[in-house]
């Protein structure tokens, strides 16, 4: 088997997997029910299951999405990079020259009009081969474009070609250099590129949390893909699973678009597994990152999310610093 057959089983099959469990998170967040269950049953278990990902129910529709929640839970654990790989493996760049790049990933994401999905797949891939092999700073931009070459064709129906990819670094590298380096990505991951990201999580988590509140939705949404992005741009950030990260999204969202209304709900609470004070320390580091303490310099998606397109999310007023409380377990 070639390196490209290779890929494409490996794509197929995990690409099945995340299809299903799509499938399985679409249809129990939209509260519908199995063929298998009866109306009597449904009624009975209709506010006992409803959007319940976790739970320990027997019934057939709620131990399917708790399996698959675990599995993801357990997935994101196998393939997450070192949370220290800057320390330990690289010599010639450092937290900032990564953000800088992941900045420039985020604008080119947005000029080619690609998947979410794509954004962070690429993000992952560029932080898993960076915690295995050094890369200089030279080599880093290269590093970055193969890595959305090959996040593109995972996730993308119609994916930039190379050469739009050559293009974007101003001809910086020559498409035989983008080829060798997704060779050498791939190899150094063993092919396992499908795993659960923030944006993963994110999806499952925005439906709890909007409860029944369609006032202001679609901002609450927006600004909870600006704190995922903003969190990609922080190196700390790795330090953090992307559950636990897509959870101090939806908390600090909340928290901002909301502000009248306590942020973690107890349905939160139970549906993602974390308490308030687990949340703490990332969401400090999120709310510092939307406040510019963090990261200020790095403005690609503080300018994308200012346009009228995303509702102007990156504009919407937040208190300075965080009242104690939030974190408090009732």
């Amino acid at each position: 088997m070639n390196l490209y057959s290779k890929l494409s089983t490996g794509r197929i099959q995990i690409s099945f997997i995340f299809l299903l469990l799509s499938i399985i998170f679409t249809w129990r967040f939209l509260s519908l029910v199995p063929l298998s269950v009866s109306k009597k049953k449904k009624k009975k278990n209709k506010n006992k299951n409803k959007n319940n990902l976790i739970s320990d129910e027997t019934d057939n529709d709620g131990s399917v999405v708790s399996e698959a929640y675990k599995y993801l839970l357990s997935l994101e654990k196998k393939r997450r990079p070192m949370i220290d790989y800057m320390e330990k493996v690289q010599t010639d760049i450092d937290p900032k020259w990564r953000g800088i790049c992941i900045d420039w990933v985020v604008s080119i994401v947005d000029y080619f009009n690609l998947l979410p999905d794509t954004l962070y797949l690429a993000v992952s891939c560029i932080d898993r081969f960076l915690s295995f092999k050094p890369v200089s700073r030279d080599q880093l931009q290269l590093l970055c474009v193969s890595s959305m070459f090959i996040a593109s064709k995972y996730e993308d129906t119609f994916p930039p070609n190379v050469e739009n990819f050559w293009r974007a670094t101003n001809n910086q590298y020559n498409k035989e250099e983008i080829l060798e380096m997704e060779i050498d990505i791939l190899k150094t991951l063993n092919f396992d590129m499908g795993n659960p990201t923030i944006k993963t999580f994110l999806r499952a988590f925005i439906e709890i949390a909007c409860e029944k509140n369609n006032d202001l939705r679609l901002q609450f949404e927006f600004l909870n893909d600006y704190l995922a992005e903003l969190s990609l741009l922080d190196y700390d950030c790795l330090m953090f699973l992307p559950s636990l990260v897509a959870a101090s999204v939806t908390f600090l969202a909340r928290f901002i678009v909301w502000p009248e209304t306590y942020p973690w709900t107890s349905a939160l609470q139970e549906h993602t597994g974390y308490k308030p004070v687990e949340l703490k320390e990332c969401v400090l580091i999120l709310h510092d990152l939307y406040t510019a303490r963090r990261k200020g310099t790095l403005q690609f998606s503080r300018k994308k999310y200012k346009r009228q397109k995303y509702k102007c999310v990156a504009d919407m007023p937040s208190p300075s610093c965080l009242p104690s409380y939030l974190f408090e377990v009732e």
